[in-house]
């Protein structure tokens, strides 16, 4: 199983190429822009690897949610591939994907939304795999829905954008945090392997974001009521 794997929906931009369970990846924080980096970096993977496009399977993409132009860059750039080399695409929550970098048993995944809002979804690893258990919501901190029982490692932006009220409302449930984790395309391939596999992809033109928020952007009155500025 050889796959290429993107995930651009958070400042931390990535590609990784899956072949047969060996990774190798090319990663970079830039909170702006870096739709100039990502096609670059296949190329560079390929070569590397000795393979071009025809020896892929499939294509995976971090599907979200995270931010807008983040998701529709990678959406886009794993859509062209895939129509190129007529094979399927994997997308992939980004918040199951952070989940799984963690590594922890019980994670509380939660993205800074921007707009005074978190994105968040909750998983257990079970067989090396994050099941859901909180599917993914964007919600106010103070809002965030809370997971079952303690013991739930936080991980992602979100904390550190929003610590005071996700602490007050999460509370006894955090056993401990990790703000320094993001969405990677290592995890990403990791996910989508076994689902390619199992010929569970999808045709390029079905491919999609996963934008959670179905809007873009706030009125002036909406950012203030939310504690903005205008």
């Amino acid at each position: 199983m050889n796959l290429i794997a993107i995930e651009t929906s958070t400042r931390l931009l990535s590609v990784a190429l899956w072949r047969d369970g060996a990774l190798i990846e090319r990663r970079r924080d830039h909170p702006n822009g870096g739709s100039e980096l990502i096609l670059p970096w296949v190329g560079e993977l390929l070569a590397e690897a000795g393979i071009t496009l025809k020896h892929l399977d499939g294509i995976a993409f971090g599907a979200g949610p995270g931010g807008f132009t983040g998701l529709r860059l990678a959406c886009a750039v794993a859509q062209g591939l895939a129509f190129g080399a007529d094979i399927p695409l994997a997308p992939v929550c980004s918040l199951e994907a952070l989940a799984l970098e963690s590594g922890a048993e019980r994670v509380y995944a939660c993205l800074d939304a921007r707009m005074n809002e978190v994105y968040s979804a909750a998983y257990e690893l079970v067989a090396g795999f994050p099941q859901e258990i909180l599917a993914p919501a964007v919600t106010p901190p103070e809002a965030a829905p809370l997971p079952p029982g303690s013991g739930w490692q936080l991980c992602g932006d979100g904390f550190v954008a929003h610590g005071d009220a996700l602490s007050a409302r999460l509370g006894a449930a955090i056993a401990s945090r990790r703000t320094d984790l993001l969405p990677t395309a290592a995890a990403v391939a990791r996910l989508a392997a076994p689902r390619l596999v199992r010929g569970d992809g999808v045709p390029a033109a079905e491919g999609a974001p996963l934008y959670v928020r179905d809007k873009v952007a706030l009125t002036t009155a909406e950012r203030l009521a939310r504690g903005g500025v205008r």
